[in-house]
């Protein structure tokens, strides 16, 4: 067991200070990582007014993040391994500022989805540079779980705050001769920065490793990563789909590569991913249950949001505030959750977190409103002869969104936290950065995937009922263009369609649940030491 990290004295105030400073460089890495995930959707619009971006081609403004993100996270983690964890650490916040510094003075679409992709790529090696960071300087126990916590919550808190500044920074008037969306860019700048500038005082650098970058199990890991990703963002893609040509070749080929990676990583001698930190099996549950958590997540995220603006009629700032008490919620909930973790199996908090996300989505799938004909055609402005009522006006924000904004984020909390811990607990000093980076491959591959899939199936159901909805729209109001009336026969069959992507996503939080329960049997006490128990599978 001598790989292991040692036990660590009682912690000294000195001790104390510095740790704390490097949870804040920690947090503000992973708020900055997260933040840019959510930050730009609102901007999309102006963004592609001023910089002439075809409609076809806006989506790569999230897409070309995620994809680097996602394709490149097990390459970052084992270059934190071989090269040192802070010095990787520094380099993506780095390659992360000055990125963002690039796409905020962008002037065309190459410049722009140029510095998103740097963005990713600098994203992938920070996050799990960061996630081993937290392993090898907090001592196990409070001030370990306390880190967890906090990095946890930056998840969600990241995602909901994105979307808050993205909708303020949007709408602000130019200044300094900038339109406001380019501050959606920018203003990660100082964070980065700073990270970068500080992280020396506060980091110690870890050991350099024997062994050498599997080149050949990095050009296939992180193709097949990227192909993946690819293939499923574009499935999740209205316009394309599972059965256009290309997705369905992209994801062929990822799990052609996948594959052959597999095969490799078998026969060399320092592979990229070394099979020996899935022989626990507490640890592959908690990378599977966290390839499901997280589309719960992204679902609600993206739904929601859409159903807040276009059907309950909320502006883009006012939408973004109505995800602020997911914010403070998942702070309290994953700062209980640390707590909670010295005296509670893992396997009764994430059981719980599971079953209160499954109950949160089940909560919105029962959200309904008019789908009569005379309903949706006062939706439309008074100058079209319409009222210019929202279609959701009757939807209360207190009480039919709201109490499951909380629950959602409280549900997270109690699974973040003690997953992640179980995760990375026990893995060798060497293979903390790879890890983590499996843990952000898991969470970022099953954001995708769950997030194509409950688009399917939104898509189907939204499009079913608008073929029903049309022709008594269209005898209501004969004078109707046909463009119109798809428009409105869309609108009012939005709402049948995210609702049963929430409940489809609610069966698949009950389904980690369930997994939850009857694989996850690490006790409390063991996660509150270092030294691992025979036939863990640290070996």
């Amino acid at each position: 067991m001598t790989d292991l990290a040692p036990v660590a004295d009682e912690v000294t105030p000195e001790q104390h200070r510095r740790l704390r400073w490097a949870l804040v460089l920690i947090s503000l890495a992973q708020l900055m990582v997260v933040l840019d995930s959510t930050i730009a959707n609102i901007a999309l619009p102006y963004i592609g007014t001023d910089l002439d971006i075809d409609q076809a081609n806006l989506s790569w403004i999230v897409t070309g993040y995620a994809l680097t993100f996602g394709g490149f996270l097990l390459l970052g983690g084992r270059l934190a391994d071989l090269y040192g964890r802070r010095r990787i650490f520094i380099a993506g916040v780095l390659v992360f500022a000055v990125a963002s510094l690039v796409g905020g003075f962008a002037q065309n679409e190459v410049m722009l989805l140029g510095a998103r992709g740097l963005q990713g790529l600098g994203a992938a090696m920070a996050s799990p540079a960061a996630l081993a960071l937290i392993t090898t300087t907090f001592p196990a126990g409070r001030e370990r779980n306390r880190a967890f916590a906090v990095y946890a919550a930056m998840a969600g808190v990241g995602a909901a705050v994105g979307l808050i500044l993205g909708g303020w920074l949007t709408g602000l008037d130019p200044i300094l001769g900038l339109e406001g969306w380019r501050y959606t860019f920018l203003i990660v700048v100082p964070i980065g920065l700073a990270a970068a500038f500080f992280a020396p005082r506060f980091f110690n650098e870890s050991e350099r490793h024997t062994g050498w970058l599997d080149v050949p199990g990095a050009i296939t890991g992180t193709g097949g990563l990227l192909a993946i990703v690819y293939g499923l963002s574009r499935a999740g893609d209205e316009r394309y789909g599972w059965g256009d040509t290309t997705t369905v070749a992209s994801l062929v080929v990822g799990v052609a590569l996948l594959g052959l990676f597999l095969l490799v990583e078998s026969r060399v001698e320092h592979p990229l991913m070394p099979f020996r930190i899935f022989r626990s099996r507490n640890r592959a549950t908690a990378f599977a249950v966290m390839m499901i958590v997280p589309a719960a997540m992204f679902a609600m995220f993206f739904f929601l949001s859409l159903f807040i603006q276009l059907v309950v009629g909320y502006s883009p700032l006012g939408t973004g505030v109505a995800f602020l008490p997911f914010s403070v919620a998942m702070i309290v909930s994953a700062t209980l959750a640390s707590r909670l973790i010295s005296h509670v199996d893992p396997r009764y908090l994430s059981g719980v977190g599971t079953l209160l996300s499954a109950t949160a989505l089940y909560g919105f799938s029962r959200i309904t409103v008019p789908e009569d004909p005379a309903s949706i055609l006062a939706s439309l402005p008074e100058a079209m002869g319409g009222q210019g009522v929202a279609l959701g006006d009757g939807v209360s924000y207190w009480t039919q969104v709201l109490p499951f904004v909380v629950l959602m984020a409280f549900g997270m909390g109690l699974n973040f936290v003690p997953l992640t811990l179980v995760a990375v607990h026990h893995l060798r000093i060497q293979d903390t950065g790879i890890g983590s980076g499996v843990l952000n491959t898991m969470q970022q591959v099953g954001g995708a995937l769950g997030l194509a899939t409950l688009s399917t199936v939104s898509l189907h159901f939204a499009q079913t009922r608008a073929d029903e909805l049309a022709p008594a729209i269209a005898a209501a109001a004969p004078e109707l263009d046909p463009a119109a009336l798809g428009q409105l026969a869309s609108l009012g069959a939005f709402t049948e369609g995210a609702t049963t992507a929430f409940f489809v996503g609610s069966l698949m939080m009950l389904a980690a649940s369930a997994i939850v329960w009857l694989f996850l049997d690490v006790e409390h006490e063991e996660l509150a030491s270092e030294s691992a128990p025979e036939g863990v599978g640290v070996h």
